[in-house]
């Protein structure tokens, strides 16, 4: 603990003797200043032990002592020393009183005791608690390395709580709870998911304080991580500010985890390289060699259904549809895939199950169990995201820069990757011309293909292959294009597309000829019969 009052006047070869303010001598001192000015607070930082003589104040003046007094409590003077046997051989009436009132403590100064000696005892106080205080930052910083090596991240929450007689909590790049020392504490730690968000947006290193009045502690929020983007952070919370030795703990527990995330990030970044390679091999069809390079670390990925998920951001899908190339959106914040990608990461891992993760540029490419939580949050986080974009187009305020396009493919099986591949491909493809964030391969089986004709390319080649037939209405010299969709609608039936019509059937021959005359296509082949019904139902959906 740091010198107080209390322990200046218990030392034995002090002497002090308290005249005032007897019950506030618990009181820290920083420092032991001597002023003989009139007004020394100008030259007071607070928390000082003034020391006098009075050599320039009216100390039998109880008005001047009241002002005097009130200035220096209110500078933040803890206490006051008064000399006798030099200028007074008591402390004058004025100045006790006004200190009694005042509540700031004052203490006798004997004449055998030199300012001095007083000086140097809260020079060796202070020095003393800040040797006790790096010690035990010491101690403490062997204990959360033992905790760490032996008992990871848990031991070495469950250390710092200790350390710090307060609760701490690990949280993952997502913003979820990893850890939380004690249990109970992890229910306070879900509170605080907001500010670890705003905490994850600054580069690291970043720290934050949380809490006031309101709340029933203080806690400390620091980033975990050396990159641009945190990977981590760590929360801890007090009953009161943090002293030395506990700051001691806090700033070596926030490096052990640092060096653990950083330990993590490498074999991390090594299991992406052989998911990759697994990845290529399946796709390969080479599901046994596969198998093999996945080991115990994808192996048990590959024994049951899995999904395919391809993720990019909507400004690379673009480019890729324009330019038909890989185009890659430099950004100084974190892709939409990168984000997607931890977001899983952290589902998989909360959940214990497997998951492969791909990155690529600004696609990102992911093998997940079917049912999994990993699936699960890759839809809840799509539903946010369009329900942001929702709330963007109601307040006119977003573009779609930066935005994410996912495919999910059915449920597959090592021999059938490359199809799921494909599926999730061709999901994305919808995804992107219909302005959604997810779409799921196997909505597009059960729905319907008219949709799909809402594309331009659809469009150009339908109003294309029909601008024959509706020129030629317009002339008013027939009504070929309703002819030709009510024949087809009726699958070639003369008689029941004729009344449809409400012509005679030998006018509707007659016109269905015009038709192959001016296409230049015979209506016997299916083929052109598919295409001219497509094209019909794509121009009447504009």
């Amino acid at each position: 603990m740091p010198p107080t009052l209390a322990s200046l006047v218990h030392h034995s070869a002090l002497k002090l003797t308290v005249r005032a303010g007897g019950d506030r001598l618990d009181v820290p001192v920083r420092w032991a200043h001597v002023s003989e000015l009139a007004d020394p607070v100008p030259y007071m930082e607070g928390g000082e032990l003034l020391l006098i003589t009075a050599l320039k104040l009216d100390a039998e003046n109880p008005d001047a002592m009241r002002r005097y007094v009130k200035r220096l409590a209110k500078a933040g003077v803890v206490g006051l020393g008064f000399a006798v046997g030099v200028n007074y051989e008591d402390i004058p009436a004025a100045l006790v009183d006004a200190a009694e009132e005042e509540g700031l403590p004052l203490l006798e100064v004997p004449r055998r005791t030199p300012f001095l000696a007083i000086s140097k005892a809260v020079s060796a106080a202070i020095a003393a608690d800040q040797y006790r205080a790096v010690t035990a930052g010491f101690a403490a910083q062997r204990e959360l390395t033992k905790q760490a090596l032996n008992a990871g991240p848990e031991g070495l929450l469950a250390a710092l709580a200790a350390q710090v007689d307060g609760w701490t909590a690990l949280y993952d790049a997502s913003g979820a709870v990893v850890a939380a020392a004690p249990e109970w504490a992890a229910r306070r730690a879900e509170r605080l998911t907001a500010d670890i968000e705003r905490l994850r947006d600054r580069p690291a290193p970043a720290s934050a304080v949380v809490g006031g009045p309101e709340t029933e502690d203080r806690v400390e929020l620091h980033s975990i991580g050396t990159g641009r983007r945190p990977r981590a952070a760590l929360a801890v919370g007090t009953a009161a500010t943090l002293g030395t030795a506990e700051r001691y703990a806090v700033h070596s527990a926030v490096a052990l985890l640092t060096l653990t995330t950083e330990r993590s990030r490498s074999l991390h970044a090594a299991e992406q390289r052989i998911g990759a390679a697994v990845l290529r091999m399946l796709l390969a069809g080479q599901p046994d060699h596969a198998r093999a390079v996945a080991g115990d670390l994808y192996g048990g990925l590959l024994d049951a259904p899995f999904r395919m998920i391809v993720a990019e951001s909507a400004s690379a899908s673009a480019a890729r549809a324009h330019a038909g190339a890989h185009a890659r959106v430099q950004s100084a914040a974190p892709s939409p895939a990168a984000v997607l990608a931890e977001v899983v990461e952290a589902a998989a891992a909360r959940s214990g199950e497997t998951v492969l993760v791909v990155p690529d540029g600004e696609r990102l490419v992911v093998l997940a169990a079917d049912g999994g939580a990993a699936v699960a949050v890759c839809g809840q986080y799509a539903a946010a995201l369009e329900a942001a974009r929702a709330e963007n187009v109601r307040e006119q305020s977003g573009g779609e820069e930066g935005e994410l396009v996912v495919g999910l493919s059915g449920p597959a099986g090592p021999i059938a990757a490359a199809a799921a591949y494909k599926q999730a491909e061709q999901a994305l493809s919808v995804a992107r011309r219909r302005g959604r964030v997810l779409v799921e391969h196997d909505q597009l089986a059960s729905g319907s293909v008219l949709p799909l004709l809402a594309d331009d390319a659809v469009r150009a080649f339908a109003d294309g292959l029909l601008r024959a037939l509706y020129e030629h209405d317009a002339t008013g010299r027939g009504d070929l294009v309703a002819s030709l969709r009510a024949w087809l609608s009726r699958h070639g039936q003369w008689d029941a597309a004729a009344a449809d019509l409400g012509v005679h059937r030998h006018t509707l021959r007659y016109r269905m000829r015009r038709v192959e005359e001016i296409l230049g296509r015979s209506l016997d082949d299916p083929d052109v019969r598919m295409e001219l019904w497509l094209a019909l139902k794509a121009t009447s959906t504009e």
